[in-house]
């Protein structure tokens, strides 16, 4: 879903709510739920077998240094 129409589906249920809140408690179907999981999941496995690019690791040996530093005064 783009931004725009989930922007104009958010302005549909103020609208159509009587108070102009959107429902504090939205409910989606089992199937919906699964589908969102299942969705969630490929995508976060994916990005998991990524490697960690060379900055970022050395990124955080520079902050395991600098904790060992401050952890040893």
């Amino acid at each position: 879903m783009t931004v725009d129409k989930g922007n104009k589906l958010a302005r549909v249920s103020l609208d159509n709510d009587s108070g102009g809140k959107l429902a504090t408690d939205p409910k989606l179907d089992s199937g919906s739920q699964k589908r969102i999981g299942d969705q969630l999941r490929a995508m976060y496995d994916e990005l998991m077998q990524q490697p960690v690019p060379d900055r970022f690791r050395d990124l955080l040996d520079q902050l395991d240094k600098n904790g060992q530093k401050g952890g040893s005064q």
